[in-house]
């Protein structure tokens, strides 16, 4: 357990509409914008899972494990509660600044084919996308196997970006920063013969045997264009740290980290053909930023039609830097589905993002007792159920809902509800019990 927070409406999101209802969470406690048990909170809990120093991202493989990435160059594997001992992988990174281990993707065939991708930084500084493959033993890599896919030059320790995810289109896809000087001086964000400032699109699948051990999907955007990095996918970004899909649809969300004054997020639905431009450096979320004359002669200006606009921002006056996490699509914690939640890195506050038709309401988690919010949070974490997981200071703690305090019928034969979920009010059984807070 952690503590208890509460939720309320977000003063700074975009787009908002629709009344609150009350959820909350047992251990942390929140309300969100419409009740699943309507007029009653619903009691939800970050449950510790592990405790483990310097993680900062949270992936899995499609089975029961979690694989903690370490940016000091290390994997370790979370099963069910121990996290074991010998690493996964145990790569030499490069370190200072932002630079290190920062993310894991595992190829959708995995179990078949045992590809798994990871994101570093080399001991030049260079950003490196490789590949590696697991050894006979499934908890250990093949630190050998090593094929690397893409190597780009840094020209700071900052804004590198970090992220890679497999899309639902089974292509992956790779989160690049502007490269880390203020301001983006070069506007290499609006650059398409620069990856910097970008969300690449690559197919691992296409020449897997042979350097450069990818391709580049005929469907990309940019494909064509004379000048163009035809593996860009989006452009206009600052920093996305964190990006993640939506499971269930599909939709694609990019967290970007912000200069001076805004925090974003960004959403791009699952029909798209991509090509969006975020803004970055003519814009910072919805403000103009500046017409920076090293930006390409056609590239838009500041609230050009051609910019897509953040569905969600705030301020620096609450927090720093944003960390994106996901949709949640999981079963313990029922309140929670089809929000998408994010964080701070420097305030450790939370945040729920609704889209309801064509509008989007953000909702704000908030402490209900002395503890405090989360402490330097890099990472959210989905498992293969959809279960949620978030990372603070050297504990991932697990989202799951609990029982109100109130009459909740069960089944009698607990063996058949091993998890212990709530049940609905309405379900109709021959027998049943009264507890409190999923306690029998």
């Amino acid at each position: 357990m952690y503590g208890s927070l509460s939720i309320s409406r977000f003063p700074h999101s975009i787009i908002m509409s629709g009344g609150l209802w009350a959820t909350a969470l047992c251990g942390l406690l929140f309300f969100f914008g419409a009740a699943a048990r309507a007029g009653e909170p619903l009691e939800l809990e970050l449950e510790q899972v592990a405790t483990l120093s310097n993680v900062v991202h949270i992936a899995n493989a499609g089975d029961d494990r979690l694989f903690l990435v370490r940016r000091s160059g290390t994997i370790r594997i979370l099963a069910g509660d121990t996290v074991l001992e010998t690493p996964f992988l145990d790569i030499p990174v490069g370190s200072g600044g932002e630079r290190g281990l920062l993310s894991a993707a595992f190829h959708p065939n995995y179990a078949q084919n045992g590809y798994f991708f990871v994101y570093y930084s080399n001991l030049a500084g260079d950003s490196v996308i490789a590949r590696f493959q697991v050894s006979g033993d499934p908890n250990v890599a093949d630190e050998t196997s090593e094929a690397i896919l893409l190597t780009i030059d840094q020209p700071a320790n900052n804004h590198n970006g970090g992220i890679i995810k497999f899309g639902p289109d089974g292509y992956l896809y790779i989160g690049l920063g502007d490269g880390g000087n203020q301001n983006d001086p070069d506007c290499v964000a609006q650059n398409l013969g620069s990856p910097l400032g970008k969300v690449l699109r690559i197919d691992v699948d296409d020449n897997p045997d042979n350097p450069p051990f990818h391709g580049i999907p005929a469907s990309n955007p940019f494909v064509g264009v004379d000048g163009a990095r035809e593996e860009i996918w989006a452009l206009g970004l600052r920093n996305p740290w964190r990006f993640s899909f939506d499971r269930q649809t599909g939709d694609f969300y990019i967290a970007d980290v912000g200069q001076n004054s805004l925090e974003e997020v960004n959403f791009q639905p699952a029909a798209s053909t991509g090509g969006e431009n975020y803004g970055w450096d003519r814009m910072e979320g919805t403000n103009c930023f500046e017409e920076d004359p090293d930006c390409p002669g056609d590239a838009p200006l500041c609230n050009d039609a051609a910019l897509t606009l953040p569905v969600a921002e705030y301020s620096h006056t609450i927090g720093c830097s944003v960390t994106g996490g996901y949709v949640y699509r999981g079963s313990l914690a029922p309140g929670l589905v089809g929000r998408y939640l994010y964080t701070d890195w420097c305030s450790g506050r939370v945040w729920a993002a609704n889209r309801v038709g064509e509008n989007w309401v953000v909702e704000e988690l908030t402490a209900t007792t002395d503890l405090p919010n989360l402490n330097r949070p890099t990472t959210f974490g989905e498992d293969a159920d959809g279960e949620l997981y978030v990372q603070s200071g050297s504990d991932i703690f697990r989202f799951r809902e609990t029982c109100p305090p109130s009459l909740v019928f069960l089944l009698t034969n607990w063996n058949q509800n091993p998890d212990g979920n709530c049940l609905g009010e309405t379900i109709s059984v021959l027998s049943f019990i009264q507890f409190y807070n999923a306690q029998p």
